[in-house]
């Protein structure tokens, strides 16, 4: 299957006096193409986030991954060991939902000012704390599509304090598919149900995908790289984004 030829810069989101950095990618064939945010792990939009933002740009959308850190952290990216991990949590630490959800609202903005952005529906994907914070972007009402990967902490709290994320699944706008691995240490089997159940609950459009696999499994660049898990996910992200483009 061909791919489509694509373009990537790095942009500035206007977000009141804050100027945010984001990682552009989109197709070079004129056209008119659905917009997917990209949201980063603890690690900062780095070299595996980059790859996810022009995999999907790839595939036929304008795709972007705005700097989460960018309040406390400019520039933010680090890699996988003990100590970058350590600092990537410490900044995580230092974010608030709100605030999230603007840096958010922010990339959707831009985009819908691009020329070939394709009407106002728009998909949104995240890993690690980024499927957390894709959760939260899943109840602004231009999210019709969300893939939130491993995304801990869900049941559990909410990034700035105040009840856990899961409390607002009922505001969940459009579908949401939910992927994670049976082994992993940082998300109990039992939240994963309790994400599920609480999806049926309000009637959320979804689907919970289940893997043997630990935590991080669809990123190359990690320990718990799973190339059959991450590559039937990424099967079921094509097939989930596809409703942006109906």
């Amino acid at each position: 299957m061909t791919t489509t030829a694509i373009q990537t810069n790095w942009v500035k989101l206007p977000n009141g006096a804050l100027e945010i950095d984001a990682y552009l990618a989109q197709p070079t064939t004129s056209g008119a193409y659905p917009g997917v945010i990209v949201i980063q792990e603890i690690f900062g939009v780095n070299a595996h986030i980059r790859s996810v933002t022009e995999r999907i740009a790839q595939e036929g959308y304008i795709a972007i991954a705005p700097a989460i850190y960018q309040r406390t952290a400019p520039g933010f990216e680090v890699g996988y060991t003990q100590e970058e991990t350590a600092l990537g949590r410490t900044h995580k630490d230092l974010t608030t939902a709100s605030e999230l959800l603007s840096d958010i609202q922010a990339a959707i903005a831009y985009l819908q000012t691009l020329p070939a952005i394709q009407g106002d529906k728009f998909g949104v994907i995240g890993f690690c704390f980024g499927g957390h914070v894709a959760y939260l972007a899943a109840t602004l009402p231009a999210i019709r599509a969300t893939a939130s990967f491993y995304g801990g902490g869900i049941t559990t709290f909410t990034p700035g304090g105040g009840e856990p994320t899961i409390h607002r699944t009922r505001e969940i706008q459009g579908t949401l598919y939910a992927f994670f691995g049976t082994q992993d240490p940082l998300i109990p089997n039992e939240q994963a149900d309790q994400i599920e159940a609480a999806l049926q609950a309000h009637q959320i459009p979804h689907r919970v995908f289940r893997y043997a696999a630990g935590h991080g499994f669809f990123c190359d660049q990690r320990a718990d790289y799973h190339p059959e898990a991450a590559a039937d996910a990424w099967q079921h992200v094509k097939e989930l984004f596809a409703t942006l483009k109906q």
